[in-house]
């Protein structure tokens, strides 16, 4: 069974088709860790890999394992280094259009050490910026792509395009704006960083944003409502969270995940909660890349004109599976797979409190 006709439902008919990817393109230098250190004290490495990393890079190559058979499209900056070559290596051998994704002698790759503790399966993060930083306007030819869907990420974490002007406006908020005026669908992801530029950097692309991709904290962050309380995530509070962000004006959905579901909220009211797929603990080899296949998982749908709740279902399944490794996009596999997922451990009931 094709991916576009698992749902038994006729893809849309559109002119356009495919994805373009464009932000962060990192190289994840994963380390399992036997702990979590406190400052001045020692952890040991129990295992280590190189990855794919980076929202869009994530996205593309998730998408590419699950079996896609639309085209797939990068748009971003990487050193001329051998980090910057096992990328667009890595894309080639996955069918990722690279004819956008340029090297510079500037800076070098981005990367980032992800340090996973083993216990717990929680995740720190440390990382070097590198040529992400110096991503423009001027190195984007939307008008060239004949992309359905325009993905954005990480907002945030591109300092080239986050910066907003004497208007307030930022490089990122006009490339969406372009892209929606040429027919395309926007998606965007954001970055989980504990700083205060949330409203600043986040609020002027939202007008221009179809789907918001975000998690728990991000949400949080972006809309000033409290997610948690002692520690407890309170449902309650993600669906007001979605519903300011949509004041904000989202064109569409806002799709807040987190470990235990997601939420989708529309413009018009319609609210859809999809519990995740209960993965034993222990079969669990880490967390990195879960949101950005999730991700993957819903924008397939997306693309192939599903109901919302399909594409929360599917997003589900494709991030249980990238729990299976601890790179993001090791335990990957074509979509019957990551379906299956479902199927055999069962999604978690969501009860609002």
């Amino acid at each position: 069974m094709g991916v576009s006709d698992h749902y038994g439902l006729l893809q849309m008919k559109d002119s356009r088709r495919g994805i373009l990817a464009a932000g962060n393109w990192i190289i994840d230098r994963v380390k399992v860790i036997d702990h979590f250190p406190e400052e001045e004290s020692l952890a040991i490495i129990q295992s280590e890999s190189r990855g794919n990393g980076g929202g869009p890079y994530n996205l593309l190559k998730d998408l590419a394992l699950l079996g896609v058979s639309f085209r797939l499209e990068g748009i971003g900056l990487v050193g001329e280094d051998d980090d910057g070559d096992w990328i667009l290596a890595d894309c080639t051998r996955h069918g990722i259009d690279t004819r956008w994704l340029h090297k510079t002698r500037e800076a070098h790759t981005a990367y980032t050490d992800v340090m996973t503790n083993r216990i717990s399966g929680k995740r720190t993060f440390f990382h070097y910026p590198g040529t992400n930083v110096l991503l423009q306007e001027k190195q984007f030819h939307l008008e060239e792509s004949q992309a359905k869907i325009f993905y954005l990420g990480y907002v945030m974490l591109l300092d080239g395009l986050d910066s907003p002007d004497s208007k307030g406006q930022t490089g990122a908020a006009r490339l969406l704006e372009k892209a929606v005026h040429l027919g395309m669908q926007t998606a965007v992801d954001v970055v989980s960083e504990n700083s205060g530029r949330f409203q600043k950097v986040v609020r002027p692309v939202l007008p221009w944003v179809d789907f918001l991709l975000i998690n728990e904290y991000e949400a949080e962050k972006i809309s000033g409502v409290p997610i948690f309380k002692e520690g407890k995530l309170l449902l309650r509070n993600i669906q007001k969270a979605a519903r300011q962000i949509l004041k904000e004006g989202v064109r569409r959905w806002v799709i807040i995940h987190f470990p235990e579901g997601a939420l989708a909220l529309s413009r018009s009211g319609e609210e859809i909660w999809q519990g995740s797929v209960q993965v034993p603990a222990e079969k669990i080899a880490g967390t990195a890349g879960a949101g950005d296949a999730f991700a993957a998982g819903v924008l397939l749908g997306i693309h192939e004109g599903w109901p919302i709740r399909n594409c929360l279902q599917t997003g589900a399944c494709v991030a249980a599976a990238s729990l299976f490794h601890p790179t993001c996009s090791g335990g990957m596999e074509p979509l019957e797979e990551c379906l299956s997922l479902g199927h055999e451990y069962g999604f978690r009931a969501l009860r609002l409190a």
